[in-house]
């Protein structure tokens, strides 16, 4: 996605209860976007004056609340120091911070939903999702939810274990794609087959391109066979049949050594087949300053890669630092100059 003008995000407020209003309004007033770039949020009044209430005077004195969902027009229109805030409930309220209710979790998805459709419509470039609570949403607004990329790609039509978007992280010497997303374990486990990692590959390739390592399932990749034969079965068939294709894949690579190789340049992705097997390496070696992008979707969508923090929600502390990141990030992509691995 490249434009001639600034792009313009969308950033959500997350769980209303939890840090991300505040992060919100740290990184805005902290620094302009990058590039130019304009930003509009799609947040509560609520939430923004409960967060407010912990920071310095005048946390939100650029705060400029609009009428209705906002066109491109109606925010370029506006003074470029201005923060735009679309809040798509309107009920003043209490909120709780650091505990997340019935009236948050439905907050936070109204936003991501109006977010959501101003990028669909093309009023954005790119939306910016601060962290929800996956449990408050699945236990009080919509049973079942299992994150922001899950939820994004069925609303825009994608299939699940078709494998048409991947969750993927970017940081500035690693990029990692996960096979799996929020399941159990073991169900990630017993669903591991040649054909899920052969679409992934693909969806990898199409989207981002590149030499992707594949990680071994078993330790040392299963060692020949002698620590478990997932991978002589599974892994290293489905990574054959990719090359035969045209993608530049290989493995299956032990996992052990894999993220590091990577971030020495030897991969430009490696492709993780359950969550914390990417994540792990992911948030140990460049937590803070990665970016959580969701592969596939018809709209640029970004976020930080930490939670709803609540035990230190409404304590003033949260770091907006992450979100700045994500932040220049999504401007890079927006204008077409990452991920690693693009081709021309």
């Amino acid at each position: 996605m490249t434009s001639a003008r600034p792009p313009l995000l969308a950033i959500t407020q997350g769980d209303p209860a939890g840090i991300g209003p505040e992060i919100v309004l740290k990184a805005l007033a902290a620094a302009p976007a990058e590039g130019g770039a304009r930003c509009v949020v799609l947040a509560e009044r609520a939430a923004l004056e409960a967060a407010a209430a912990t920071l310095p005077r005048g946390a939100l004195d650029q705060v400029v609340y609009l009428a209705s969902a906002p066109t491109r027009g109606d925010v370029e229109a506006l003074p470029a120091q201005t923060i735009p805030v679309f809040d798509p409930i309107g009920e003043r309220r209490r909120i709780e911070l650091g505990r997340s209710g019935p009236a948050d979790a439905r907050g936070a998805l109204a936003c991501l939903d109006a977010a959501l459709d101003l990028a669909l419509a093309g009023e954005v470039d790119a939306l910016v999702t601060a962290p929800v609570s996956k449990a408050s949403i699945a236990r009080h607004a919509l049973p079942g939810f299992v994150g922001h990329t899950d939820y994004l790609a069925e609303r825009c039509g994608l299939e699940r274990y078709g494998r048409d978007y991947l969750m993927a992280f970017l940081a500035p010497d690693l990029q990692v794609a996960l096979l799996t997303v929020h399941e159990p374990l073991r169900r990630a486990l017993e669903r591991l087959a040649i054909e899920p990692i052969l679409d992934a590959l693909a969806c990898l390739d199409r989207h981002a391109g590149g030499r992707i390592g594949v990680a071994g399932v078993d330790p040392h990749a299963g060692e020949g066979g002698l620590l478990g034969d997932d991978d002589l079965r599974i892994v290293t068939p489905a990574v054959a049949a990719a090359r035969a294709a045209g993608i530049d894949a290989y493995g299956a690579e032990s996992a052990d050594s894999l993220f590091a190789r990577a971030r020495r340049g030897e991969f430009d992705w490696v492709l993780a087949l359950y969550h914390d097997q990417g994540l792990i390496a992911v948030k140990t070696a460049c937590f803070g300053v990665a970016t959580n992008w969701t592969l596939g979707l018809p709209v640029l969508r970004t976020s930080v890669d930490h939670g709803t923090a609540f035990p230190i929600a409404g304590h003033g502390v949260a770091d907006s630092g992450p979100l700045l990141a994500v932040l220049a990030t999504t401007v890079a992509l927006a204008d077409g100059r990452l991920p690693r691995g693009r081709r021309a």
